[in-house]
């Protein structure tokens, strides 16, 4: 073989027909329950949960959550806030002494305080591909957990916490819930806010600190629809 038919060196090049074709990635599926823990089918869940785990992104998700939610109220008096110190404690000169212009100078005790915290807010944002990347990771990971439980719909009879309790146990969570609704549901929100260990919240505030706080993750088929979609 001469040395223009393998490229030149000797070796033989590699022609795009030599590379293997990515195989596409089987489907995964989930079983839907309704709230009395039935079975009715089998769903096959959305591309999102195809993202592999990425524990940096989720911290750094994790970090601008509760940098944004700090309150950063932290305050400390400057010589423009502290009382007092009008006067000249003394002569500048003939004294002895070293100069000062006011008792409240921050070398002096009882002064002010030099560059102190002041409110601020601490809230910064990262890329908002970095966002949706990271918020699939967290729902993907509760997938491959078993963590995630998909209903068919959540209807109560009443607004009663007893009526949430009773769902949950039919469909066996313990432990930390996080129930994903689709939009607006009052009676659910109503009847779950009493549970200190239960959260509700709708489909578009469904963020990566509140899907890592709770052990499970409770969604209709129509929040994870509007969440792929979000999610694309």
């Amino acid at each position: 073989m001469s040395k223009q038919a393998t490229g030149g060196t000797g070796r033989r090049t590699a022609r795009a027909a030599d590379k293997p074709a990515d195989k596409p990635a089987e489907p995964i599926t989930s079983t839907v329950r309704a709230i009395d823990g039935k079975e009715v089918e089998q769903l096959t869940l959305p591309e999102l949960f195809h993202e592999p785990l990425r524990a940096h992104l989720l911290y750094e998700m994790v970090h601008m959550q509760a940098a944004t939610r700090r309150g950063g109220n932290a305050a400390t008096k400057t010589r423009a806030f502290v009382s007092g110190g009008g006067k000249k404690p003394w002569r500048q000169k003939g004294t002895g002494r070293a100069r000062a212009g006011s008792i409240r100078s921050p070398l002096w005790a009882g002064g002010a305080t030099i560059f102190g915290p002041q409110p601020r807010s601490y809230a910064y944002r990262i890329p908002a591909k970095a966002r949706k990347t990271a918020l699939r990771s967290a729902i993907a990971d509760r997938q491959r957990s078993g963590a995630l439980t998909v209903v068919d719909q959540i209807s109560l009879e009443e607004a009663k916490t007893k009526r949430v309790v009773a769902m949950l146990d039919a469909l066996g969570l313990t432990g930390s819930v996080l129930i994903v609704s689709a939009g607006e549901d009052p009676s659910l929100e109503r009847a779950a806010r009493n549970l200190p260990s239960v959260k509700v919240l709708r489909s578009e505030g469904l963020n990566v600190y509140d899907v890592l706080r709770h052990r499970n993750l409770l969604m209709t088929r129509e929040a994870m629809a509007a969440v792929a979609e979000r999610l694309a």
